[in-house]
This record gives structure tokens, sequence and C-alpha cells, in this order.
């Protein structure tokens, strides 16, 4: 296992976002996180990524206590991608150049350039590198947001709702590029998403949360009709349509 989580609890003042949270990710694997709006995926992502310090509970990257790494040493271990980039006046090119600073600061030597010249051509960004921010789009702006995750040279990838705002091109251009990279780069991957389909077609596992709580980790074969509805309270059927469960409304 790369990551490891254990009896984790998080609260915003006397507001328990968090409750008893323990899961593991292996390696070269695709997480999904699962569940509706307000039942804690964000928050737990951010848990992971050091940005919110949990009262209770431990996380372990390669059984290194991550609550004592700095952030400089957990930025060289995790790549996030949040939720949404803001459109500032900056060039892709720049922007990707920006993951490499938890190694080298601001004084960037010609490896670094050399390293965000490899990324941008791995994901097809060429035509985009020169292209600023405020002027992408959304798809555009996520792919830019994601090499720059990947330049910090992570063991792992966290992604909050990566294709939440993207049409479908976009959302299986997005999919495909992360399915490509986690093989091809032997990283590790944990997303949030709404997105079921999307989510049981690219998932190795899946973890279901509720009200701040994990209450199924299920392979892609044990998820049920049952599950759905005491996560999502909806009726739903499920089909396999060449081998992958597709959601079904039951109405």
């Amino acid at each position: 296992m790369i990551l490891s989580v254990e009896d984790l609890h998080f609260a915003y003042g006397q507001h328990l976002i968090l409750k008893d949270i323990s899961l593991s990710v292996g390696r070269q694997e695709m997480v999904m996180i699962l569940g509706p709006n307000g039942s804690g995926k964000t928050t737990l992502l951010r848990c992971l990524n050091g940005i919110n310090r949990p009262q209770k509970g431990t996380i372990h990257l390669e059984k290194k206590d991550m609550l004592h790494m700095s952030g400089r040493d957990i930025a060289r271990r995790i790549g996030y991608v949040p939720q949404s980039c803001e459109k500032v006046r900056l060039t892709a090119f720049d922007a990707i150049l920006l993951g490499r600073r938890p190694y080298v600061g601001w004084r960037l030597a010609e490896s670094d350039i050399k390293k965000v010249d490899a990324i941008i051509h791995t994901l097809g960004l060429d035509d985009l590198a020169l292209r600023y921010l405020d002027e992408m789009s959304g798809g555009e702006l996520q792919k830019v947001t994601i090499a720059r995750a990947l330049v910090q040279e992570p063991q792992i990838l966290l992604l909050d709702e990566p294709i939440s705002s993207l049409d479908v091109r976009n959302q299986i251009e997005i999919m495909e590029t992360l399915k490509h990279i986690i093989q091809g780069h032997g990283l590790s991957a944990v997303m949030s998403i709404h997105d079921l389909t999307m989510a049981l077609r690219y998932g190795d596992r899946f973890i279901f949360m509720k009200k701040g709580e994990i209450r199924y980790v299920l392979g892609k074969k044990e998820i049920s009709p049952s599950v759905i509805a005491d996560i999502y309270d909806i009726d739903v059927d499920i089909e396999f349509i060449h081998g992958t469960p597709v959601i079904i409304p039951a109405w």
C-alpha cells in the first residue's frame, strides 16, 4: 500500500465533518470517492493533501507519517488537482512550471524546463503552452492543472471532481489521459467524482461516503442497487455493458 489512513476525524469548530475514516490505496490503483454533496469528499482529499489537519487519526504515505511532514515534502509526493483553477493572466507553460517549486523554490534550472516540456508533450498540450489561462476553455484549463500536478513527480494524485464542469468529450479525454498516466508512470490516484458511469468505467476500487463516514469500500462487481439506494436515496438498476456496470434509474 502506498497510502493508508486510520481512524481519521476532522471538524470545523464543533461541526464534525469526517468521522472514523479508514482507507488504503495500492500502487497503480485508481480509487474513486463517491457520495452525495456534503458527504465529506473534498474535505477528505484536503486532509490527505495536508491542507486540512485532522484532529484525530493517522495518515501514512509509504509508511511515513504525513502529519509530521513539511508542506514541501508532501508536495514532492502528492499532486493535487482542485475542483477549479483560477483563470489568471499566466501562460500554461509558466503555470505548469510552478509545479517544480517543491524541489527548487524559485531557482529554476534547465532540467526543470525540460521536465515541463516533457509533460506538455506527453499530454499533447504543445498548442496551449504559450496561451494564457484566462483564454482557455474548462477542459484546456483542467489539462494544464493536471500537468502542473504531474510535473511535481508525485507518487499519488488527488483529484477533486476533475470532470464536473466539462462536456462529455472533454470528460472522456481527461479520464483517458489519467488512465494512461497512471499506467505509464506507475502512479496511484484518489478521485472524488459525481458521475457514477465514469467512475465505474475507470475506477479500480470505490469508496462510498455519506454524512462524513465511509459506508462501503467495494470492487466494481460488488456494487449493487441496494448500495446506490443507501448512499443516494434513489432506486436504480445495474446493467453490465462490455463488462462495465452502468447505473440506470429504476422508473
